[in-house]
């Protein structure tokens, strides 16, 4: 790949904490040593991925950032049930035991997970110091590494403890999707489905005739989702870096869908698994209130099954009324002990964040969904 193929993201921030997200394909070993390293501040660096990701990409990555920096490594235990203050310890143990002072550069190799606690770990470490993302799920790609949310979960709520600490800049190789299951490349283009949804007609309209591309791992279908989820998520972190406002609109499906991984076991949703029945939900709910339309209803539904996601709850689900009611309780945007969501309103690529919303169409929503988990709750 030559050097003028890949894409470039910026996100726009103030205070000169600009910073790039490098999409592309097929880079060369000296070019993608001389991206990284140009953001690695101080001559010491540490590389943490996990056991699953450790075996396909570690070694490429700590070869390509030793040819021009020292670099360390740590190998953390997989799973979003590892995404605690517990593991996040390992990292702080391991740049203290190798003696990283203020200069040094934290890089995250992997998904969601590793790329929320090593961020959580840069922000925290000696007050502060730099990290790059470099993601290997298209759930990190389009969401989780780009903005500078950082943090782990609780076992009373998914991601309470965390600070916003933004990267240097984040590295995408679609290369790096190849290793990926379906189940997690289905997972992750929840969240292209959701940028459609609040902000971006024209993608979800996109997506609605190019899915099948996606799930094969078409080269340019996957590149340009990517790029177009990053040009929104970017857009929206300018607008609103600490989430006071329209960030929160990013979040469409996940009160929902954090009351159900919590509820029901962190691991057994995946994080986009459990977004897209909360999509559903928001959705469904959103047509209860007559906020939507029976039309973009279906085209919700359609599109999130054309994906391969769930847009119901199992059988033998643990979730019920009062369970969705105690975690939904303990969301994030709670203000003032009232729950904001975020619902679809009016055409498609619209929506509100809102606490005025209908709460006997909130329980009815989930009462319909609790009831009638083997067919589609519509």
């Amino acid at each position: 790949m030559s050097e003028s193929t890949y894409d470039v993201v910026k996100v726009d921030l103030s205070d000169g904490r600009d910073y790039p997200i490098y999409i592309g394909t097929g880079y060369s070993e000296e070019q993608a040593a001389e991206m990284l390293s140009s953001h690695i501040e101080g001559s010491k660096a540490l590389l943490v991925t996990n056991d699953r990701i450790s075996p396909m990409y570690l070694e490429k990555y700590e070869s390509l950032i030793r040819q021009n920096k020292e670099v360390h490594t740590l190998v953390l235990p997989d799973g979003e049930e590892k995404k605690t203050m517990e593991v996040l310890q390992l990292i702080l143990d391991k740049a203290l035991e190798v003696g990283l002072d203020r200069k040094c550069t934290f890089l995250a190799l992997g998904g969601g997970v590793i790329g929320d606690m090593v961020g959580f770990a840069a922000a925290i470490y000696q007050r502060g110091v730099n990290f790059i993302q470099i993601p290997t799920t298209v759930m990190a790609m389009v969401d989780s590494s780009v903005g500078g949310k950082t943090g782990v979960n609780h076992p009373l709520g998914k991601n309470m403890i965390g600070a916003f600490h933004q990267p240097q800049c984040v590295f995408i190789d679609t290369d790096n999707l190849s290793t990926l299951p379906d189940r997690e490349l289905q997972s992750g283009i929840s969240e292209i489905i959701k940028y459609g949804l609040i902000r971006d007609a024209d993608l979800f309209e996109w997506l609605e005739e190019n899915m099948d591309s996606l799930l094969k791992r078409d080269a340019l279908a996957l590149r340009y989702a990517v790029k177009r989820s990053c040009e929104n998520k970017a857009e929206v972190v300018k607008a609103d870096e600490k989430e006071a406002g329209v960030r929160a609109t990013l979040n469409l499906g996940h009160t929902f869908g954090h009351a159900i991984e919590s509820g029901s076991g962190y691991g057994t949703w995946l994080h986009g698994e459990a977004v897209a029945i909360g999509t559903a939900m928001a959705a469904s709910m959103s047509a209860r209130m007559e906020w939507i339309d029976q039309g973009l209803l279906k085209r919700t539904y359609d599109l999130l099954e054309k994906a391969n996601l769930p847009i119901e709850l199992p059988l033998d689900s643990p979730m019920n009324q009062a369970t969705f009611l105690k975690y939904m309780a303990a969301d994030k945007k709670v203000a003032n002990g009232k729950l904001r969501l975020i619902l679809l309103k009016g055409e498609l690529g619209n929506c509100e964040f809102t606490g005025d919303f209908d709460e006997g169409a909130m329980v009815e929503t989930i009462d319909n969904f609790v009831a009638e988990c083997q067919g589609a709750a519509v």
